[in-house]
């Protein structure tokens, strides 16, 4: 085994993770899983950057045997770090398990538009447009936005591109009173920015709510998942400076790649 161990570490020049000399120690008692352990370890490896993106993992006989557990505990492990988008999995010659790339986060404390959060990420932010429509005001969308329902909006609805990959699907809608020729104009680039250059009413605030969701067929289709994959739903009523409602949203992220990241202060009891 310890012959093995020093293959994988000659190895880490081509691109296999560097594992430490001595494996995490597994708790064995009650109310305590291996699989849980195992997934804690190697989800704070990766935290840490002692494992980095892109590092393959030893075979699963490989790392269950250094860990001292069935190949099955270690499966159900790296299977829940792959529902997490912490490693991708894949099977063939070159298969393996993988160290994923970071999730990118999204900053909910302050109203700054997709394009502009993977700016800060150093990536390219795009959009494709699956459909810019007037249509009227559903219940829901009236109230946010303080509308009569039926009253006009423009619906429309983006995958929105990282880097050329599908990261989320975003689906606004906006008072076509206020922007009235809005689905004339070019919209595969930031909307809060056009809604700014075109019609000085730049998102100001909003209230968003976020909730756990599962992918559907379509939705999986779009973003490029598998069915039943998690993603986050992200809803959201934007308001301009002078208090006005502009945006109605209900857009999804793939849970594999993105993370919420919310700042607080001055907490109360707890």
């Amino acid at each position: 085994m310890q012959r093995r161990q020093h293959s994988w570490r000659d190895a880490a020049a081509a691109g296999l993770a560097v594992l430490p000399r001595k494996p995490p120690m597994i708790v064995r008692q009650a109310g305590v899983t291996a699989h849980a352990q195992i997934e804690d370890w190697l989800a704070d490896a990766i935290a840490a950057g002692q494992l980095s993106p892109g590092d393959r993992l030893p075979t699963e006989s490989d790392l269950a045997a250094w860990l001292g557990v069935s190949r099955m505990t270690l499966r159900h492990a790296l299977g829940e770090l792959a529902q997490r988008g912490l490693v991708t999995r894949s099977v063939g010659r070159s298969g393996g398990t993988f160290v994923a790339e970071p999730k990118l986060e999204q900053d909910l404390t302050t109203l700054a538009g997709f394009s502009e959060q993977l700016r800060r990420h150093g990536k390219v932010a795009g959009a494709r447009v699956l459909a810019a429509t007037a249509i009227p005001a559903s219940p829901a969308a009236a109230a946010a936005l303080e509308l009569a329902e039926g009253e006009p909006v423009h619906d429309v609805r983006r995958i929105r591109l990282a880097d050329g990959r599908p990261i989320a699907i975003e689906h606004s809608q906006f008072p076509a009173k206020l922007f009235p020729d809005l689905l004339d104009r070019r919209l595969d680039g930031s909307l809060y920015d056009l809604l700014a250059a075109s019609y000085g009413m730049r998102p100001h605030r909003a209230r968003e709510s976020l909730e756990p969701v599962v992918a559907s067929i379509r939705e999986a289709e779009a973003l490029e998942v598998d069915e039943g994959a998690p993603l986050m739903l992200v809803e959201r009523t934007a308001y301009a400076a002078a208090g006005q409602p502009v945006e109605y949203a209900r857009d999804l992220f793939r849970g594999d790649r993105t993370r919420v990241v919310v700042w607080t202060s001055e907490l109360g009891d707890r």
